[in-house]
């Protein structure tokens, strides 16, 4: 194990930018520990280590940044568990090693709809943002969910809406624009809600509202939606 993970340094050395570790801070994400490798050549690395659990799990206390999304990357889901989920959830500092973990990983685990509603309920910022990018990207890739599951983290929606905190705020309006794109049943529902934020007492609730709405009441959305079965 210590010599796969020293020849993965090395290759992450040689594959480092300085021009794209620039980019990292460009993009507010923490570039103190980062080679300044790009994703798509992460993403390469991957392929041939998929599902080598144990792997990424070494990898993940590696502490790199390219380390941490290359764990997500070849991370075994059906591996993985609850209390693994919140420990790396614990470890996020970046926006966009908790979207990748999204995306590339918890997603595909039988747990995560449990996760992302305690995680909704977590006080640092990006660990609160791995609930609401968790079910942004849920709204993306559940196909099959049924709408319960959605409706239900509205009340969640509304009352985190005046965190003030970017990524916070961000990820909220992410989810719902997801969700009311996602099917027609959706839509008015993510629309009403939006009118609701707009009356808070919050400047960040008005522009997740407002941000959200010229998405969702756009001509595009409409056509997308009336599209879809």
């Amino acid at each position: 194990m210590d010599e796969a993970i020293a020849e993965i340094l090395k290759q992450l050395q040689s594959l480092s930018s300085k021009e794209h570790h620039k980019k990292l801070a460009y993009y507010k994400i923490d570039d103190s520990n980062a080679f300044g490798v790009k994703l798509p050549l992460l993403r390469e690395m991957a392929k041939p280590l998929k599902n080598e659990h144990e792997l990424a799990l070494e990898l993940w206390k590696e502490g790199h940044h390219e380390t941490k999304i290359l764990a997500t990357l070849i991370a075994d889901p059906s591996k993985f568990t609850p209390a693994l989920a919140d420990m790396w959830v614990k470890d996020f500092y970046s926006w966009d090693v908790c979207d990748q973990a999204a995306t590339n990983l918890f997603r595909k685990t039988d747990f995560i709809w449990d996760k992302v509603f305690e995680w909704f309920d977590w006080e640092g910022e990006f660990q609160r943002r791995a609930g609401f990018a968790n079910l942004a990207v849920l709204t993306v890739h559940h196909k099959t969910a049924t709408d319960h599951g959605f409706l239900q983290s509205f009340p969640y929606l509304e009352k985190y809406a005046a965190d003030e905190r970017n990524f916070v705020k961000k990820a909220i309006n992410w989810a719902i624009r997801e969700m009311g794109k996602r099917r027609k049943e959706l839509h008015q529902p993510c629309i009403d809600l939006c009118y609701r934020l707009v009356d808070q007492d919050s400047k960040s609730a008005k522009w997740i509202a407002r941000d959200a709405l010229r998405e969702l009441q756009s001509e595009k959305v409409q056509e997308r939606l009336n599209k879809i079965p």
